[in-house]
């Protein structure tokens, strides 16, 4: 198969490097199976012949001629983590021959993929729309409202839709590339991630911050604010919504819009980031824990920090 990998500009040199050191493991790795699949042909592609990561190291590549000729063009973040600065930058014009490349890719048929704030220059080409995608947690909110016709799930590290594949925060670009290489091969990309000590990261929810995310809009913010002073309070939206001097309607849509879930639902992302701290910090028993965090019965918390977090209250307790 041949790759190319996008380096341009202000590009995430980590993105950049695990993608590459992922898919050279594999080319290595791959004649330790019994019947090895195909290797790859990857190649470093710019708009000049060098280019400036985020940190500044420069990377000598190929013309971008050579994504016509590619079976997959893997596009790494952008080094930008804040949200204003990002968008202005994939929307602008540094970032015109980026969107271009990806979308006349996609209109050849050529499958695509980006990690991280990557998945922003994708969703602003357009071959997002209609398709479910992930990005990083922190960003979803920003992503969201900026792109609405893409299915936008945070929850998932890596999402395929339609020929488009994306990945979640930062060093989801490992994840990206692991599941490139499960797609021609599920015992390669095991043994690579083996030899690289990376564990199958099938969610972002155990690393979400449910706080960072509320920060987006100032209603959510308040009600974020609200609900951990209430927090051991049997809860209420009408309750809650009175006391933000809010109607209920305005206080369900709000919280959906910003953060593609209901009111209910991320009272419970708080109390399950809560109750792990206290797991983690102290030695209270989990029915205290549970009832700290608002739930009469361990038993509900328990179900909910194996669904949320993939522990239970033994493992993150370091097996007390």
């Amino acid at each position: 198969m041949d790759v190319a990998v996008l380096a341009y500009d202000g590009v995430f040199d980590s993105g950049l490097s695990a993608i590459l050191d992922v898919l050279d493991g594999a080319n290595a790795m791959r004649e330790e199976l019994p019947h090895p699949p195909p290797g790859w042909r990857v190649t470093t592609v710019g708009f000049r012949r060098r280019v400036r990561t985020g940190a500044g190291h420069v990377v000598a590549t190929a013309p971008v001629a050579a994504v016509e000729r590619a079976d997959l063009l893997l596009v790494p973040a952008l080094a930008e983590r804040r949200p204003d600065a990002l968008v202005a930058h994939v929307s602008g014009p540094a970032s015109a021959a980026v969107r271009g490349l990806v979308a006349d890719a996609r209109g050849r048929g050529t499958p695509v993929a980006s990690a991280c704030t990557g998945t922003f220059l994708l969703a602003e080409s357009g071959v997002l729309d209609g398709r479910t995608a992930t990005t990083s947690w922190w960003l979803a909110p920003v992503f969201r409202k900026r792109y609405p016709a893409v299915t936008i799930d945070e929850t998932r590290m890596v999402a395929t839709s339609d020929g488009v594949t994306t990945a979640g925060a930062a060093f989801g670009h490992v994840d990206l590339a692991l599941a490139i290489v499960r797609m021609t091969s599920p015992a390669l990309a095991d043994l690579v991630a083996r030899y690289l000590v990376v564990d199958e990261r099938p969610s972002q929810s155990a690393y979400t911050i449910p706080g960072a995310l509320a920060q987006n809009d100032p209603v959510v913010a308040a009600f974020e604010r609200w609900v951990r002073l209430n927090l051991d309070e049997p809860f209420s939206v009408g309750d809650a919504a009175r006391s933000l001097g809010v109607s209920e309607r305005t206080l369900q849509r709000t919280v959906r819009r910003v953060l593609g879930t209901s009111p209910v639902r991320f009272v419970q992302d708080l109390r399950v980031e809560q109750a792990s701290h206290l797991l983690r910090t102290t030695d209270l028993s989990l029915d205290s824990i549970a009832r700290k965090v608002g739930y009469e019965h361990a038993n509900t918390l328990r179900i909910l920090l194996r669904e949320r977090t993939g522990s239970t209250a033994g493992t993150l307790r370091g097996g007390r």
